[in-house]
């Protein structure tokens, strides 16, 4: 790999993953992972524009950022990217009544939304709501609909929780794709789209001035690079060892922590 300066030159605007980057989730809460409230501190207090990117689809935006900052992290609700109030606007904005699949938690994002007689079926991380009963009722409700329309929160396959790892809500996606025989439209990461509207509000281009820091080397990593970002993944969270070797993506860095990673971009992105 060249050096850090030029992988990191002319950053000015950094897109941080939550899960697995910031914090591990878990029933109690979760952790935040080691030094990351120091690095998002020091960061914030630089010359870069930050912007928080999740697809975490189990709690609202709010509740989201009201356990974050308990356990120390600056962040605010107008710095979060998330895929539940981008999934509503598109909904109003196209008159579609969902039948949601989703987690209790993030139920209030849709708390304007018609939900009576659907059109389309929108899933996201349901966790323990993914029974087949509730599956087979989303996959019901596609079956009757003429054009059946399916808007899933992410297509991520797995993350990290402190007990371990948890399948997402990719794999539920990719059920009723295959028994619909349709294709889901995916509101949050990898979306280009997602991408895009955390750029703009940063005010900053993909090409040259952005970068993406995340744990998932394919819908962090991998659909930062599609929109023409610079990406690097972190080795906490969903990493695994195999990601450095993946097939089809490769990071422009590979960096242990948030910490290590906001240690080369003040180091070289600021200059």
């Amino acid at each position: 790999m060249a050096a850090w300066g030029k992988r990191l030159a002319g950053v000015r605007g950094v897109l941080l993953d939550i899960s697995g980057v910031l914090y591990d989730g878990g029933e109690d809460g979760g952790a935040p992972i080691r030094g990351s409230v120091e690095a998002v501190a020091r960061l914030k207090q630089s010359r870069l524009k930050v912007r928080f990117c999740t697809n975490e689809s189990q709690k609202s935006r709010q509740e989201l950022v009201g356990l974050l900052r308990r356990q120390g992290f600056d962040i605010s609700e107008g710095e979060v990217t998330a895929p539940a109030p981008a999934t509503s606007l598109i909904l109003k904005e196209r008159g579609l009544r969902p039948h949601l699949l989703v987690h209790d938690g993030v139920r209030s994002e849709f708390g304007q939304i018609d939900t009576s007689n659907p059109n389309c079926v929108v899933i996201a991380d349901a966790g323990e709501g993914f029974s087949y009963q509730n599956m087979n009722k989303a996959f019901r409700v596609l079956m009757e609909l003429e054009k059946p329309v399916l808007i899933s929160l992410g297509k991520g396959r797995y993350y990290k929780e402190t007990s371990g790892l948890m399948l997402d809500v990719g794999a539920y996606m990719k059920a009723l794709e295959y028994a619909c025989g349709i294709e889901a439209e995916v509101v949050g990461k990898p979306s280009p789209e997602y991408f895009q509207s955390a750029l703009k509000e940063m005010g900053v281009e993909a090409h040259e001035q952005a970068i993406m820091i995340g744990d998932d080397i394919v819908g962090d990593v991998g659909g930062a690079q599609r929109c023409g970002m610079r990406a690097l993944q972190v080795r906490t969270g969903k990493f695994r060892p195999s990601d450095e070797q993946h097939p089809e993506v490769k990071a422009d860095g590979y960096v242990d922590n948030l910490a290590e990673a906001v240690d080369l971009l003040l180091q070289h992105a600021t200059k």
